[in-house]
Order: structure tokens, then C-alpha cells, then sequence
């Protein structure tokens, strides 16, 4: 189990096998969230991006299936861009960061985990917003922790 929710890559369990590679997850073992939800990109025409959105609560584990993308992620400070394009690591990815999935490959497929069902209410679709939303969350722990 992890001590902290930062972002970061998470390798995953690699079988080697002269007939093919296998690789698995297992929820609260290699990631750190119970999978509520799964759902996958693909098929994304050259130069589109996906994501432009932030979740309240969410919690995601993104892995390239097939193929390539970028994941570019803004924590309301900076911003960090993580390529990703094995099978047998994804980029886990907190509640309140915003991404963009961008730079997708020819047949990439993006598979994404989530830590809660769909919920339209979840998402945070306008940067500002979520730039106010981050300040405000920031306020409150600190003035919780005071």
C-alpha cells in the first residue's frame, strides 16, 4: 500500500515468456484504489487530444495498451509531461490534476482505471475553474491543519 497520492509511474507485474509477455494488475496491490471503473481511448485521429478535465474525486491509472501517447499534467503550479508506451508500467494520476492526452500513435490504445463509477459531477472541464477550485481546497486544509 502507498504511504502518499502523488503522481508517478507504477510498474507492473512482467511474466517473460518466449510465447509472449504477460502482465496483470490487482486493485490495492499495485495500484492504490479499488477499480470502480474501466474504460479505454482509441481510435483517436492524428493531432486530437483527449482528457482537457480534472476530477474532484477520481482517482485514474492510465497504461498504453498498444502503441504511444503523451499525458500532460498540470497540478496548478507546473506542468509534467509523461510519455507513455509499454504495456507493463502506467502513470497513476490523483484526484484534483489536470491532464491531456495528446501525441497518440497510429493504433495506440489507452486503457484507464478509475477509483469511481461515472459521475458527471466529478469532472472539472474548465481550467480556471479548476485553478479555483485547487486554491480553495488549499485554503481549507490550511486552515483545517491551523
Amino acid at each position: 500500500m502507498y504511504k502518499n497520492d502523488e503522481i508517478r509511474i507504477i510498474n507492473l507485474p512482467k511474466i517473460e515468456d518466449d510465447r509472449g509477455n504477460l502482465s496483470f494488475i490487482e486493485e490495492e496491490i499495485h495500484i492504490p484504489f479499488k477499480i470502480k471503473r474501466s474504460y479505454w481511448v482509441y481510435d483517436v485521429p492524428g493531432g486530437e487530444t483527449r482528457g482537457s478535465h480534472a476530477f474532484k474525486n477520481s482517482k485514474e491509472f492510465i497504461i498504453a495498451l498498444s502503441g504511444s501517447f503523451d499525458i500532460v499534467l498540470h497540478d496548478g503550479t507546473e506542468e509534467k509531461k509523461f510519455s507513455l508506451n509499454r504495456s507493463y508500467y502506467g502513470l497513476y494520476i490523483p484526484k484534483m490534476i489536470w491532464r491531456n492526452i495528446e501525441n497518440f500513435s497510429t493504433n495506440s490504445l489507452a486503457l484507464i482505471l478509475s477509483s469511481v463509477p461515472y459521475n458527471e459531477a466529478d469532472y472539472i472541464r474548465d481550467f480556471n475553474q479548476f485553478l479555483t477550485l485547487l486554491k480553495k481546497c488549499k485554503n481549507q486544509l490550511y486552515i483545517t491543519v491551523l
